[in-house]
């Protein structure tokens, strides 16, 4: 890195960016002052209908105040599912007469001016393309985690939320969790001292044992089912990518998926666990560490030199390693020079009493995916039109990690990355890797 943006990045850096809660401006939010739909509530349409979308949906239907009206799919048999899971949930509700109406392409629902926000939850792929359209349509927006699929994509966004006065949020559940808020309260309050190091771990998995890094997609092509659009369903990907029912899979009616799609495992769908987990557990990382706003400095591959882990470098001196610390469980520790603690989902530890829970966590009997805290403050956020509390800028910083890891990986060296600016310093290799080319008719540009 030159001199000149070290300083830069050191002297905003240290305690990262400090940007009011609220960042869309009073003149924009009282263009849309806080209101809800004739119905009287906050109508809703779906766009992505498989496992996690049912999981939100579950979470969203629970709200008095809100109003899932539309859902969108390129599978029949998820928009069947859709229809047959909201129609009986009202229906239980006392409705006689319930209307939902579902789509193929997601544009019909952006179209629709009864509907206020859209919840996105479609393959990593699609996130930026789906979400740039979805705020130029002046729908707010519920984007799952990891928020894009490329740094630029990431750019974009941002850029697309805050010149159309959207309100945005990333599905980073984990904090509105009260083991995690605990954590990061603790170490940004100084209770843990100066912070030295943060190991996070995200897994590893079946198709990628040793590392958890993306890896290219060698599924034989295989028949596309009936009532598959595997055009759309690709959106900016090459045609080059073939159907494989581990990539998406098969449903009835009745039940969920048994298993996750595997697109996430695979370039260039998805970023493999550095992204999938990852978006969860850098988040909380660089939260902690008060990185929010900005990033690592430098990264360095696992088997470089003598770094036998990920290694990310800070402009404080903070370390961040990707390794395990806890068997196999995906999660976050952060050593202090006070002590340490370790957090995941649904536990809490830490070397000293001082450092203890400030809050019970929350009801362990309810399905993770399906607590509606993190979706509340959404629907809370729309109708105040201030952003909620992981708004646009925070789940690209967080995105960023994950992908500034696997780059590195990809190269097998190490890369010098400027927060402040987004970009790699004089590196055209690394630069390449920001982003890859559409098929055409396809853009993010804003």
């Amino acid at each position: 890195m030159v001199r000149r943006d070290f300083l830069k990045a050191s002297a905003i850096g240290a305690a990262g960016i400090m940007v009011p809660a609220g960042i869309v401006n009073a003149s924009a939010a009282s263009k849309t002052a806080a209101k809800k739909s004739a119905n009287g509530k906050v109508n809703l349409g779906f766009i992505g209908l498989g496992q996690q979308g049912m999981y939100l949906l579950s979470g969203f239907m629970s709200m008095d105040d809100v109003r899932v009206v539309a859902g969108c799919d390129v599978y029949d048999i998820k928009r069947d599912r859709f229809v047959k899971r909201v129609t009986d949930y009202y229906k239980d509700k006392g409705e006689k007469k319930v209307k939902v109406d579902v789509y193929e392409d997601y544009q019909d629902v952006l179209a629709r001016p009864d509907i206020d926000a859209v919840v996105i939850a479609v393959p990593d792929h699609q996130h930026a393309v789906i979400a740039i359209a979805a705020c130029k349509a002046l729908k707010d927006v519920y984007l799952e985690k990891p928020m894009t699929l490329t740094i630029y994509e990431g750019q974009q966004l941002v850029k697309a939320v805050r010149k159309y006065n959207r309100i945005l949020q990333v599905g980073s559940q984990q904090r509105s969790s009260d083991e995690f808020i605990t954590a990061a309260t603790h170490a940004r309050e100084g209770d843990l001292g100066q912070i030295q190091k943060v190991k996070v771990y995200v897994g590893r998995n079946d198709v990628n044992p040793d590392s958890a890094a993306p890896v290219p997609c060698n599924l034989p092509k295989m028949e596309v089912p009936a009532g598959l659009n595997w055009d759309k369903w690709l959106g900016p990907l090459p045609t080059s990518v073939y159907y494989h029912p581990n990539l998406d899979p098969i449903i009835t009616p009745e039940k969920n998926e048994q298993l996750w799609g595997a697109w996430r495992w695979y370039k260039p769908m998805g970023g493999g666990l550095m992204t999938d987990w990852g978006a969860h557990m850098f988040d909380i990382a660089q939260w902690a560490i008060g990185k929010d706003l900005n990033g690592p400095v430098q990264i360095i591959p696992a088997g470089f030199s003598y770094y036998d882990h990920l290694t990310y470098k800070y402009d404080n001196g903070i370390v961040v390693s990707e390794e395990p610390f806890d068997g196999t469980t995906p999660g976050v520790q952060i050593y202090g020079e006070y002590g340490w603690i370790k957090v995941s989902r649904g536990k809490y530890e830490a070397s000293d009493k001082k450092l203890e829970m400030k809050a019970a966590a929350g009801d362990d009997s309810t399905p993770y995916e399906t607590k509606v805290g993190h979706h509340r403050k959404f629907i809370d956020a729309i109708l105040s039109r201030i952003d909620p509390n992981v708004p646009v800028e925070v789940g690209h910083s967080s995105c960023t990690v994950c992908n500034l890891g696997n780059i590195a990986m990809e190269l097998g060296r190490p890369v010098v990355w400027n927060p402040i600016v987004q970009k790699f310093m004089n590196d055209p290799e690394a630069t390449k890797l920001l982003h890859y080319q559409y098929r055409p008719g396809y853009s993010v540009e804003v």
